[in-house]
């Protein structure tokens, strides 16, 4: 414990303040540090794909961190782009823009329960998914195939699909971004985003899906670093106390635990530092806060030194942290109890992922077949999770290429009597990507197009087929379709 604890009541105050945290930590074993302050009252932890190397080892890591102390244990399993289970060789689920163009929520809700199931057999007792924002802006460069969808009732009802799977599998959802990160065009990693909406808006769009998860029981959602001026006025709603007392505990009466995005994220660090960010979020009404891989010991303990040194002079009353605190030790309770863990779906992800496809053209007739995958850059959101083609296509030539440095004449050559095919991820977003697929076009015009995010830059009069994501299950399934 730190030097600066003295007597009972600050002990007190120190558990109540270190309870509060999720904090993260490299490696597939937990730090010395981390397991003492687990006993010193810490709130858990947050994983991430660097955690993980294999299931049987991520459910050592849970139970030596549960030896230590009574953590929530939580992580990003989002299927599709966003995964930390299967970080090193992609998800084995389609995410949600695959589930929404679908749109069957008994399909969802069984794609969630296996994800539930997953995390169940490893520990993890909270699940920082499903997304539930609106994506209605085509740059937006932080959700995009994460969302269901840009219809706010389609939405929704996949959000409650998704929750009420993960949590039949014992495993507490939490959804985000509150009050929605869709009609965002900045990344909240790099800035502080705005969405431009009025109340009204609000109520119309961004907020239908969260309400029905509420609804639904959702044990935990997730505060977003975006400015609403109508609501927040200048400040991120994570440290807006109009959005999450005012409107998501008055308004919305949802009474579960209250996250914190990561608050290592530029949108809080620079204008409002970590431990700073950190009691403005309690105080606005955050239960726990996300603390991504950044922060270390020494950040860590700053930040409890402040929480507690806040409660003294006015910036935080100690009832908020008591009020923290027992919804989190609600949420423990609920995640403790027993757990019915199923066998496994085997299949259910690639099934989503096959009814996912959309050919728009007719199906190539495949020779030799060159395929050349335009790289794009990953998000931080995602991170470097392996996408693409080749562990499917063995029969076929895979050549990765970025925009910048593709050899357009010299692709063309190799492609020569042979069947050419190119897969971009989210061309849209990309002016460089979309001129590498058109000189390719220009020349091939029997060239058939994959798109692996959102199919919304579509070559015309081309055979085009959109996965509506880029998870290993998406891959696969495109790979079928083509018969290579």
């Amino acid at each position: 414990m730190s030097d600066f604890i003295a007597g009972p009541r600050d002990q007190g105050l120190y558990r109540l303040a270190a309870g509060t945290l999720l904090v993260a930590f490299q490696g597939t074993t937990a730090p010395e540090w981390v397991l003492r302050e687990l006993e010193n009252g810490l709130g858990g932890v947050t994983l991430f794909g660097f955690n993980v190397s294999d299931p049987d080892r991520l459910a050592e890591l849970s139970a030596s961190l549960r030896a230590a102390g009574d953590p929530v244990i939580s992580l990003d399993e989002e299927g599709g782009d966003v995964t930390r289970l299967a970080y090193h060789v992609g998800s084995p689920y389609p995410g949600n823009a695959a589930l929404g163009v679908v749109d069957d929520t008994e399909l969802t809700r069984s794609v969630y329960r296996a994800i539930g199931d997953d995390l169940a057999r490893c520990g993890v007792t909270l699940d920082m998914a499903p997304d539930a924002d609106v994506n209605t802006a085509d740059d937006n460069p932080v959700i995009g195939t994460r969302a269901f969808g840009s219809d706010a009732a389609l939405v929704a009802r996949h959000t409650v699909a998704a929750v009420r799977g993960l949590q039949s599998a014992g495993v507490a959802a939490c959804v985000k971004h509150f009050p929605g990160h869709g009609a965002t065009r900045q990344d909240s990693h790099l800035e502080i985003p705005l969405v431009d909406a009025s109340l009204e808006l609000l109520h119309e769009r961004e907020l239908v899906p969260f309400r029905a998860a509420i609804e639904a029981g959702t044990k935990a959602v997730m505060t977003a670093h975006v400015r609403v001026p109508a609501l927040t006025g200048g400040l991120p709603a994570t440290i807006s106390p109009a959005a999450l007392t005012g409107l998501l505990r008055g308004e919305l009466g949802y009474d579960g635990v209250v996250i914190s995005d990561a608050l290592d994220m530029k949108a809080i660090t620079d204008a409002y530092g970590l431990a700073g960010g950190a009691v403005l979020s309690l105080a606005a009404g955050s239960d726990l806060l996300c603390l991504g891989p950044i922060p270390t010991e020494p950040d860590i303990r700053k930040i409890i030194s402040e929480i507690v040194a806040a409660t003294g002079d006015g910036r935080l009353p100690v009832s908020r942290l008591e009020e923290a605190a027992e919804r989190v030790a609600r949420l423990r309770a609920w995640s403790g109890g027993p757990r019915q863990i199923a066998a496994g779906a085997d299949g259910i992800g690639l099934t989503a992922a096959r009814r996912a496809v959309r050919l728009t053209g007719p199906a190539p007739q495949l020779v030799d077949p060159l395929v050349v995958e335009v790289d794009t850059p990953p998000t931080i959101a995602v991170g470097e999770v392996p996408w693409g083609f080749q562990p499917w296509l063995s029969q076929a030539e895979v050549v990765r290429v970025t925009p910048e440095g593709a050899d357009v004449p010299a692709l063309l050559a190799d492609a020569a009597g042979r069947s050419l095919i190119v897969v971009v991820k989210d061309a849209h977003r990309y002016a460089a990507s979309r001129s590498v697929v058109s000189a390719l076009l220009a020349a091939r015009p029997d060239a058939t197009v994959v798109e692996m995010g959102l199919p919304i830059w579509r070559p015309e009069g081309v055979t085009y087929l959109a996965t509506y994501g880029a998870a290993r299950a998406n891959a696969q399934a495109a790979a079928e379709l083509l018969g290579v």
